[in-house]
């Protein structure tokens, strides 16, 4: 929120400079992002009046004038299309500077002489539109300092508020909080009630009081739209950073950044029957006052009369029931809208207003009517027009409660490490607007309607370290008898396997959690994943179910920018809903693109999935060597006949292969692309190191050539092999795969070597021959697998 200190210490009268006020803003939570001056710099320059206007006898486009400063008349030559006798203006005289260097001079313009400047607003930095020459109201006297009329110099804060104070969202709020911290007496704004004049009102219904608990609304008849806004409140609007629009619409939006209430106007000409706060129906249309047209659910709150809705509750009015030229009678709305109920409404439809900032924070409950009033005297003031009586409809059960929080002397002591008297924490308390009664041992405190984050004993401790000052609070470093941790053995840390992948040359990713819909259903099981209620952008919509949208999408987006070899791993929680539970287990994720190696003379070779796969292999020996088999599987999202499922000790641990070349193509990835997704748990359950001794007698290796058919996986072999359950079968090395001349078609020949090796003893010919002929007749009723002749 940008705030004007001049603005500010109207409400809040302090000698405190500009810097101390950043200073103590930020130290007490509400950090200040930037300070920039209201307008650009400059001397001399006063109210102005144009007496007269004549064409320049050598210029089409240049009028010589004479302009008075209330005690002499100066000749000045001008370009404005809007110069004209009688106009006020802000008037430079010679020896003015604006900004840093520019000085005004007498100067000849095409053998005119000009004694001075006529300005225009962006002349000095009131505005950013060109526009001409900056009108002001007659009434303004001539020859006054037109700096001391519009309060400048002045400094512009913004304030960045973090979701919690939605308080400080207006200037009360913001004198509210500097009047604590500077000891300062606080003038809150008038809105004493406005005498009704007319007996005239307007019926309002509230259908879904959970979400408008409380709707205050009056009718101004008689209205003159045509009358200008303020000076003094066009520019507080702007350095505040609303435009303004007309007197009506700069009204609401003054109320709302003074007292912090969002306020709309309807023309009540255009309403039809009774106002109903309601929820939208399916599929209803709105027309904004953007011009932009929302189709509506059943969701939204909507402000509607007896035929059509009327405006987006709490966030934007609509454009048929709109404030015009035209308008003579105006219905004021003011409001309070349930947080919930708006939260996430405006960013659905691509929306972000003042309004829905402040209503998704939440407003104070209790602030509807005095705004209303407030808005009524400044609209009477500068439109005139016949007031109605103030109609309150409002839920007594929806709204909220006040809050009574019990706050302990020895907490704020225990946590704060500071001893403060009884009085010194009242007349904090109490300067925030709290209700504070002392009781035995500690203060009972009600919090004040606008305070939403105020519900437990330590955010009342918080509130009392704010005032105090962060800074002034005593440090000391915490005593505690330190033990060495334990780290069991069976666990391995996640640390370590990073560490592997990254001695692979593969680097960590970190992608969100949330992704795009189509992406997780294009590269998913088929199963839909979990919608986010309020999604910060259309393409993060839904919590991931596994780590690949992510690292596809990373590597997609290092493709684009001319990266020739990726090679990403990601670790983190997916969340897969299992009926009414969901399970956010931890996966690992790994994706390599491109070539296998780094730029070389020696050549390039395109990654398959043997380099993946001797990743996968080589994680899963980081735990102690478990047993881990592979085995064809399918994926939707992978090639098929380049996919294959990995289990760990017979537990399934995840899926390995490439992506479709169809997918692939659709990426814009013109390289295959290769992906491994895998439960994470397993491979952090290491093993116990046990010695086992080394056999003294010789290892004996034994050779075999099997033809089997093609459909017969090698794990088949393997698994068929270890069945025997021999300790004297060391282990068993597929070195050669052949399919052609010798080999009948549809099979293939596989030359595996045994290891064979006797703890005990050394192996004789009759013991190994009794062994390769197990493992041939284990294979041949197995597999199928006969000696190649």
């Amino acid at each position: 929120m940008k705030a004007s200190i001049s603005w500010l210490k109207s409400l809040c009268p302090t000698d405190l400079s500009v810097d101390e006020i950043v200073s103590r803003l930020t130290m007490a939570g509400l950090e200040v992002d930037g300070v920039e001056a209201a307008a650009k710099p400059f001397t001399h320059v006063v109210v102005g009046e144009v007496l007269s206007v004549s064409q320049h006898p050598d210029a089409d486009k240049l009028n010589v004038c004479e302009v008075t400063d209330g005690e002499a008349t100066y000749q000045v030559v001008c370009g404005a299309p809007n110069v004209r006798a009688g106009l006020k203006v802000p008037f430079a005289r010679v020896g003015a500077v604006i900004g840093d260097d520019f000085k005004i001079k007498q100067a000849n313009l095409r053998g005119v002489e000009s004694n001075g400047m006529l300005c225009g607003a962006d002349e000095l930095g009131l505005s950013d539109e060109r526009d001409g020459l900056m009108e002001l109201p007659d009434f303004f006297v001539t020859g006054s300092d037109f700096a001391e009329l519009l309060s400048l110099p002045d400094q512009v804060v913004e304030v960045d508020l973090t979701p919690n104070r939605g308080d400080c969202l207006s200037i009360t709020g913001l004198a509210r909080e500097l009047g604590v911290l500077s000891q300062a007496q606080v003038s809150f704004v008038d809105c004493d009630p406005v005498d009704p004049e007319s007996d005239e009102t307007h019926d309002v219904y509230l259908s879904a009081p959970e979400g408008c608990p409380c709707y205050v609304g009056r009718v101004i008849e008689n209205v003159d739209v045509s009358r200008p806004t303020p000076v003094w409140m066009v520019e507080r609007l702007r350095r505040s950073g609303v435009r303004s629009i007309d007197a009506i619409v700069d009204i609401t939006n003054y109320v709302m950044l003074e007292l912090g209430q969002p306020m709309h106007a309807f023309d009540r000409d255009q309403l039809v029957g009774a106002i109903d706060v309601r929820m939208a129906n399916d599929g209803e249309q709105l027309v904004l006052l953007d011009g932009k047209t929302l189709t509506l659910t059943n969701d939204v709150l909507v402000i509607a009369d007896q035929e059509k809705p009327l405006a987006l509750a709490g966030i934007m009015g609509g454009e048929h029931s709109g404030i015009s030229e035209k308008t003579t009678s105006v219905f004021l709305e003011s409001a309070y809208f349930n947080p919930i109920t708006i939260a996430g409404k405006a960013r659905r439809y691509g929306l972000h207003t003042d309004a829905s900032a402040r209503f998704e924070r939440g407003v104070d409950w209790q602030l509807a009517e005095h705004a209303c009033q407030r808005a009524t005297a400044l609209l009477i003031e500068i439109c005139g027009g016949t007031p109605g009586p103030v109609m309150i409809t409002d839920n007594e059960q929806a709204l909220p409660k006040m809050r009574i929080v019990e706050l302990s002397n020895a907490r704020i002591e225990q946590q704060l490490k500071i001893n403060l008297s009884t009085e010194a924490i009242q007349q904090m308390l109490e300067a925030l607007g709290f209700g504070v009664e002392v009781v035995d041992g500690g203060f009972r405190c009600a919090a004040p309607s606008w305070r939403f984050d105020v519900s437990i004993e330590q955010d009342l401790i918080e509130e009392i370290a704010r005032i105090y000052g962060y800074n002034n609070l005593p440090t000391s470093l915490p005593a505690q008898a330190l033990t060495m941790a334990s780290v069991p053995e069976t666990d391995t840390p996640l640390m370590r396997l990073k560490h592997y992948l990254v001695d692979q040359d593969i680097q960590e990713a970190i992608t969100y959690s949330f992704v795009d819909p189509e992406t997780q259903a294009v590269l998913g099981d088929g199963i839909a994943g979990i919608r986010l209620a309020n999604p910060i952008a259309s393409n993060l919509a839904e919590m991931r179910r596994s780590l690949l949208p992510g690292l596809v999408e990373a590597v997609r987006h290092n493709v684009n920018r001319q990266a020739s070899r990726v090679r990403l791993f990601e670790t983190g929680q997916c969340f897969v809903s299992q009926g009414d539970e969901l399970d956010q287990s931890e996966r690992v994720g790994i994706a390599i693109y491109g070539q296998s190696d780094p730029l070389h003379f020696s050549g390039d070779r395109a990654v398959d999935f043997f380099d993946l796969k001797g990743v996968v292999e080589g994680l899963c020996m980081i735990n102690g060597g478990a047993e881990l088999n592979w085995e064809p599987s399918q994926h939707p999202a992978l090639a098929p006949g380049q996919t294959a499922s990995v289990s760990l000790d017979g537990k399934v641990l995840g899926v390995v292969g490439r992506l479709h070349p169809k997918l692939a193509r659709e990426l814009d990835l013109p390289k295959p692309l290769f992906l491994a997704d895998l439960e994470l748990s397993p491979l952090l359950c290491g093993q116990v190191t046990a010695f086992k001794a080394i056999s003294r007698y010789p290892r004996v290796l034994r050779d075999l050539a099997i033809v089997v058919d093609d459909g017969v996986a090698w794990q088949q072999i393997v698994d068929a092999i270890t069945g025997l359950a021999d300790a004297r079968i060391q282990s068993v090395e597929l070195f050669d795969v052949y399919r052609g001349t010798g080999v009948p078609e549809g099979r293939q020949s596989l030359a595996l070597s045994l290891s064979l090796q006797d703890p005990e003893k050394t192996l004789d010919d009759t013991a190994i021959q009794e062994l390769v002929d197990q493992v041939v007749q284990v294979l041949n009723e197995q597999t199928g697998a006969e000696l190649r002749g």
